[in-house]
């Protein structure tokens, strides 16, 4: 690798990770893997400052920490900052379920702690049911420790006297044990602990640290000297854009050796990329991949954000036309507003430092009138954002409305009925009159607890089993306690899979098994803007035709059309949208009982009784 300041390709290869995040948070059923370009940007993070601090080492004989320090801050300060005291009022006026949370956040964000206060507080970066406007900043945090850490670490590894080798080999096992943990840890739920955590997602920095003491150490380049090098960079391109395209965010390959699988094949990238003499290079030198890379700080920092707005101002349905405008220009905002950050907020703060640029800024006495307009627009920005942060609500609407009609079920208790072998054939004993309601148990997740009220509108007398939080997994034990208790009727709508999508089709069997032959049983499929939905909906559908007894209550069909009736996230129902539901489910019962009782007159005639 070259010894020169400027590395080539690396802008280019900042602009290719900031676009598969970014590709990841808008179209997730497309680039299921996008998430890992954060993983580059840790390889990059510790390459890029170890091969600074040694550079400086080696130039002035000492290491100025403070000075290191003060960069950093000159970096990333300002654009947060900006961008927390824009986008904290704005979300204050569009939902003030956005600002649920909005106190921890900041101060994860001013702290550089967002990833840990968030395993505190058990969230997960890949629900989308949650939006959370920073939750981008998790990395970031992640970076910052390292910042703050690796200097004084490399100053002790170094002061040891300790061999060249020997110092890549403590890093690479670091980087090694660091990778076990995440696939130690991952308790097959959420992954927030593992992918959150400093210490199970170190091994992307601690790979960048081992590839700039192997850069450094050789003066023509380790890379260069490999044979086949060519070959090397291409395929780990290769897996990169594979990993973009098929890696999935959850289940245990992901935490047990994919996320780590590609994270080493983004060193060889870098590697290959920072050569100087590869074709990569001269592509992640190309100007488009250079303007984004020099911007993709700011990108990353502001895409997030804008997009969540964007879903909260104009509410569309996930994946039609006006969600691709919507994204489009959500992007082309995104873009605009980078720029005019990278040139007039973070550039001059970076070359001149923050007092220098408060010097220029106050220069004039008095103030020029510009000047005091943006003045007094800073001021009430901050008095904006500070009442905002205290006066946020702890809790979302969706919340508030699971709890209020969060109430025990109470029933007598009954022996659970027994499957019978052939389920695509209707029961003789399955009747199929038009239930009452009170013969109606609606059974699910939050979005049954959260749209009760709508429920009981549509359906007086409706029995209601949902509590929030639950996965299809929970499911089989919840109906076969319903079972014994007594609380099933005659018909059964079951809704889960909100949380985590239907992870193993084994446990809608099971429900449907245990509710037996002699129930009408209706599954209710899935609206959100979560990556598992089109498949979940899939093994439903596919479910569902294996049972004479069993349909489909489509609410994915009905929540698309009409994305308004639901909260912010864009998943659970305002109270409109929770009687919109309840019309549904009822109307959807009612079409069943008229179908089945038509196919059991028509078999009947067939047969001639």
């Amino acid at each position: 690798m070259k010894q020169h300041k400027y590395i080539p390709g690396l802008d280019g290869l900042r602009a290719f990770a900031v676009a598969a995040v970014i590709l990841y948070h808008f179209a997730p059923n497309v680039f299921p893997g996008g998430f890992l370009g954060v993983d580059i940007f840790f390889v990059l993070s510790g390459f890029l400052i170890t091969t600074l601090l040694l550079r400086e080492l080696k130039a002035n004989g000492k290491i100025d920490f403070c000075g290191f320090w003060i960069r950093r801050l000159r970096r990333l300060v300002p654009a947060f900052t900006v961008l927390i005291l824009t986008v904290v009022p704005l979300a204050a006026v569009l939902s003030t379920d956005l600002l649920v949370g909005i106190g921890r956040q900041v101060l994860g964000a001013l702290t550089f702690s967002t990833n840990w206060l968030e395993i505190a507080h058990g969230t997960s970066y890949f629900d989308t049911t949650a939006p959370l406007l920073f939750k981008n900043f998790w990395s970031l945090a992640i970076e910052e420790q390292f910042y703050l850490i690796w200097p004084l670490l490399l100053l002790l590894l170094l002061t040891l006297g300790l061999r060249a080798r020997v110092r890549i080999a403590a890093v690479a096992v670091l980087a090694g044990l660091s990778m076990l943990a995440m696939g130690f840890f991952w308790n097959g739920e959420n992954a927030t602990r593992v992918y959150y955590g400093t210490d199970t997602h170190l091994f992307g920095l601690a790979l960048g640290v081992v590839l700039a003491f192997l850069s450094l150490r050789s003066r023509g380049g380790f890379f260069s000297a490999l044979p086949y090098r060519m070959y090397f960079g291409s395929a780990a391109l290769a897996v990169t854009a594979v990993g973009f395209l098929f890696l999935p965010d959850r289940g245990a390959f992901a935490y047990r050796g994919g996320i780590q699988f590609f994270t080493v094949s983004a060193a060889i990238l870098l590697a290959a990329v920072a050569d100087g003499n590869s074709f990569l290079t001269k592509i992640c030198e190309s100007a488009p991949l250079r303007w984004a890379g020099t911007r993709s700080y700011g990108l990353y920092l502001w895409h997030w954000p804008v997009l969540v707005l964007a879903a909260a101002a104009f509410p569309v349905a996930v994946g039609s036309g006006g969600y691709w405008v919507r994204s489009v220009l959500a992007l082309a905002l995104t873009v605009l507003i980078c720029e005019l950050s990278y040139r007039f907020v973070e550039t001059p703060v970076r070359r001149r430092g923050f007092r220098q640029c408060a010097a220029v800024f106050l220069k004039e006495n008095p103030l020029s009138y510009p000047r005091k307009i943006i003045l007094c627009v800073c001021v009430v920005l901050f008095a904006l954002t500070a009442t905002a942060v205290v006066c946020a609500p702890a809790k979302t609407k969706t919340q508030i409305l699971i709890e209020k009609a969060d109430k025990p079920e109470i029933g007598k208790t009954r022996k659970a009925a027994q499957p019978a072998p052939n389920y695509r054939q209707l029961s003789e004993n399955l009747d199929t009159s038009v239930p009452k309601n009170e013969e109606i148990t609606v059974i699910g997740d939050s979005i049954y607890s959260a749209g009760r009220t709508g429920l009981e509108w549509a359906m007086p007398g409706v029995k209601i089993i949902a509590k929030p939080c639950l996965q299809w997994k929970a499911a089989p034990k919840i109906v076969a306690q319903a079972l014994r208790e007594g609380k099933v009727g005659r018909v059964a709508v079951i809704g889960y899979g909100t949380n985590a999508g239907i992870t193993d089709p084994q446990d809608v069997h099971k429900v449907i098994r245990a509710l037996g032959r002699n129930r009408m049983i209706l599954l209710q499929n899935l609206y959100s803007p979560s990556g598992f939905v089109d498949s979940s909906n899939e093994k439903l559908e596919e479910i569902a035709r294996g049972y004479a007894n069993v349909r489909i209550i489509d609410w994915h069909s009905a929540a698309g059309a009409n994305p308004a009736l639901l909260q912010v996230d864009q998943t659970h129902t305002s109270v409109k949208g929770a009687n919109m539901l309840g019309r549904l489910i009822h109307e959807s019962v009612l079409a069943m009982a008229k179908e089945l009782t038509a196919q059991k007159t028509k078999a009947k005639v067939k047969s001639g009784k």
